[in-house]
């Protein structure tokens, strides 16, 4: 994925500027699923202005700019949304701990692994605030969107990881995980 793409997806809901554009990455995607900041957002603004894929719609106060998606850009958008998932290296944290905890003596890992349960568990409770909230938007007549379905994902998927961290230890505190074997 870049921040190319995830501009696109964010202006393709309605047209905005930088400063909502950042606001959104904050409230939505960086916790989530990409973390992008002023810094970057900007220029990459400028780039996809440049490549024909959003367009200037507005301009507000101050000389700020709100722009919207292109014809292009959406076609854009549309083939990446296609584009086989596994076109960019994965990188996920979590996992890669995992593949590291042979570097550890058994009790840091029992310390680590719980503390990974503790971390998801309170992953899935902040998901579980914000599910609320969409259905409690959604009871009142406005619709979820695809949020929900975001948040019911990082939900699910956060407490997958919380309950293997607690199996782990539950494993560790049978004695069945023996000795830490080597990395693979």
């Amino acid at each position: 994925m870049s921040l190319r793409h995830a501009l696109l997806g964010l202006l393709s809901d309605t047209p905005q500027n930088g400063y909502d554009l950042t606001k959104r990455f904050e409230v939505t995607l960086s916790s989530h699923a990409w973390n992008a900041g002023h810094s970057q957002i900007y220029p990459e603004l400028k780039r996809m202005l440049a490549d024909g894929l959003i367009e200037v719609v507005d301009e507000g106060s101050r000389g700020s700019k709100v722009y919207g998606v292109t014809e292009p850009g959406r076609e854009e958008l549309r083939r990446w949304m296609f584009s086989p998932l596994g076109e960019t290296p994965p990188r996920n944290e979590f996992v890669l701990r995992l593949f590291m905890l042979s570097s550890l003596e058994m009790p840091d890992v029992k310390v680590l692994v719980d503390r990974m349960a503790g971390t998801s568990d309170a992953r899935v409770a902040e998901l579980d605030h914000v599910i609320e909230q969409l259905d409690g938007a959604a009871e009142a007549g406005h619709a979820q969107g695809y949020a929900r379905y975001a948040a019911e994902f990082g939900r699910r998927y956060f407490a997958l990881q919380r309950d293997w961290a607690r199996w782990v230890v539950e494993q560790m505190d049978q004695g069945a995980a023996g000795s830490p074997g080597g990395a693979v």
